[in-house]
């Protein structure tokens, strides 16, 4: 397992502002539907995972609507071994591996489930495992959820967020951060939890339609 070495909280705000900075430029608009972020909790953000811009548009979500509410401590992202090889600066900025292998999977959602037990910290993670696009009517979970959440700690709430890209007028895409708050890990049941996501989630699409009804 690869740990994450992020740089100290203070250098990291710094870059975070640089960095948002550069996406409100990159980007037409950035919209994000906010729900409320329960005090003196940890918080698993899960999103879909749909592009290389899944962990940039991320980090400006935690960022604006997160971090600017609840000050956070820690952002820990948990990323495919493979990937950190490949990309070893990934580590700097909160990333850890996970692994196929019960031993190497079991240590990584330990460590996970660990890094929730404090007030402050956030976990990302995108259930999905695999990168689909981010208009499929169904979002699919891998259990590493089901597997990190009972073994949480303290209080956690459970976020998800439905991420979607559009163009319409504009040459640069709007992107629409749909969040749906999921309760916390004491009232955490796997299966609700999917069904939940996933009307949300249909719901977030829908919203972006102008003019065709889908029946």
């Amino acid at each position: 397992m690869i740990k994450d070495k992020p740089f100290p909280t203070r250098l990291f705000k710094i870059g975070a502002m640089i960095f948002n900075w550069y996406m409100r430029r990159k980007f037409n608009k950035l919209i994000i539907n906010q729900i409320e972020i329960k005090p003196n909790h940890s918080y698993l953000l899960m999103c879909n995972h749909f592009s290389f811009w899944d962990g940039p548009l991320a980090f400006y979500l935690i960022r604006q609507a997160i971090d600017k509410r609840q000050p956070l401590t820690s952002i820990k992202i948990m990323v495919m071994k493979k990937q950190m090889e490949m990309n070893k600066w990934l580590k700097y900025v909160g990333c850890f591996s996970i692994s196929p292998g019960i031993g190497a999977i079991e240590k990584s959602l330990n460590y996970a489930a660990e890094s929730l037990n404090e007030p402050g910290n956030l976990l990302l993670m995108y259930p999905q495992g695999n990168l689909e696009s981010s208009h499929i009517r169904e979002i699919k979970f891998k259990e590493g959820i089901a597997n990190i959440i009972p073994k949480i700690k303290g209080d956690c709430q459970l976020i998800w967020c439905s991420t979607l890209t559009e163009y319409f007028e504009s040459i640069k895409p709007t992107v629409y951060f749909d969040m749906l708050d999921c309760g916390t890990n004491h009232d955490f049941d796997f299966e609700s939890l999917k069904e939940k996501v996933n009307q949300h989630h249909k719901n977030a699409i829908k919203k972006q339609f102008r003019f065709t009804d889908e029946s």
